[in-house]
């Protein structure tokens, strides 16, 4: 990522492309334009207190409103404007002839800032597609307790959080090197890079994320509105959910389910509250869901939720014992 030329005294400008999505008929590339913060890179066994202020600074993050940005992608150029906040959506058509991870390059129109976006085409093999949750459903979060949530967040690192045990052998088996991921969260964008740094430390499928504007109380459709998007946009692909029952992410589920009744295969809930009455609740929406085809699976940790999807063809039984063996060592570690 380059800086252009600038006054001696200014802050920095940098774009910060998110991971995006696309068919070979359109790509979509969201990202940000902000004043370059200078936070480093995570580190191992890195001070707690490093830790927090690296949060704080990326949660003060300095947006770059309205900026002219140039798109060039297979040489075809789009131009646009960031909003108010920064953030910017490109579409582009047409999409690449092949599948994979494609480079589309930014720039700062009139300026030298340059970026490099990657997006994501799934190939035609491609089975189902995965919508992941991230807290408390990959990493430990505490979301049931807003507070001990966000002490975890802010004095802990990519290398210090630590995820559900045998998680990572089960996302890849799913994964299979040919079903596309991708991530929803209630984070802010703020967190788009030490999240995108934690999966690729844990070796998780990379994916693109959907996260939410920092300062937006978001309603509960969130997350609806990330996955209608992916459904819209690849509407042969049947689609796997997994999230977690500490707060609403069984509702969104079944709200999805009742939109697109035969476009969900399974939903996987990792099962963190265990209150007799959120497990009665899940209970009826499982009932629910199961009258229209689809099945919503409490899964106690990824083994037991390995072993359904081995049951149900969607992962070899070989990569279920992969998962059993990883588990037992980050029991270990």
């Amino acid at each position: 990522m380059a800086h252009g030329a600038r006054p001696e005294h200014a802050d920095p400008v940098v774009i910060l492309p998110y991971r995006g999505y696309g068919t070979r008929e359109r790509l979509v590339l969201p990202g940000r334009v902000l004043k370059d913060d200078r936070v480093r890179a995570a580190r191992a066994g890195e001070r707690r207190w490093r830790n927090f202020a690296a949060f704080v600074h990326r949660m003060e993050s300095d947006e770059v409103p309205y900026a002219p940005l140039v798109a060039r992608f297979n040489g075809v150029e789009t131009r646009l404007r960031a909003d108010r906040e920064g953030y910017f959506r490109i579409e582009l058509e047409p999409g690449p002839r092949k599948a994979g991870w494609h480079e589309v390059e930014l720039g700062v129109d009139g300026s030298p800032i340059k970026a490099k976006g990657r997006v994501l085409v799934p190939p035609d093999n491609a089975q189902f597609a995965v919508v992941s949750d991230i807290d408390d459903t990959i990493v430990y979060s505490h979301v049931m307790s807003k507070l001990r949530m966000l002490l975890t967040v802010a004095f802990s690192n990519a290398h210090s959080r630590k995820p559900f045990e045998g998680v990572a052998a089960f996302y890849r088996a799913l994964h299979a090197g040919r079903n596309p991921f991708f991530y929803v969260s209630k984070s802010p964008w703020n967190l788009y890079v030490p999240l995108a740094e934690y999966l690729e430390l844990q070796a998780l499928p990379e994916g693109p994320l959907f996260l939410r504007n920092f300062g937006v109380r978001m309603p509960r459709d969130h997350k609806c509105v990330a996955i209608s998007a992916l459904l819209a946009a690849y509407p042969k692909l049947p689609f796997i959910l997994i999230g977690d029952s500490g707060e609403s992410d069984p509702e969104v589920y079944r709200d999805i389910v009742r939109r697109h009744p035969t476009r969900v295969r399974v939903v996987y809930i990792r099962s963190v509250n265990r209150r007799p009455d959120r497990l009665a609740a899940i209970e009826k929406l499982i009932a629910e869901v199961a009258k229209t085809g689809c099945q919503l699976v409490l899964a106690a940790d990824s083994e037991h939720a390995a072993a359904h999807a081995a049951a149900e063809g969607l992962i070899p039984a070989t990569d279920l014992r992969s998962v059993r063996s990883e588990k037992k060592r980050d029991q270990a570690s």
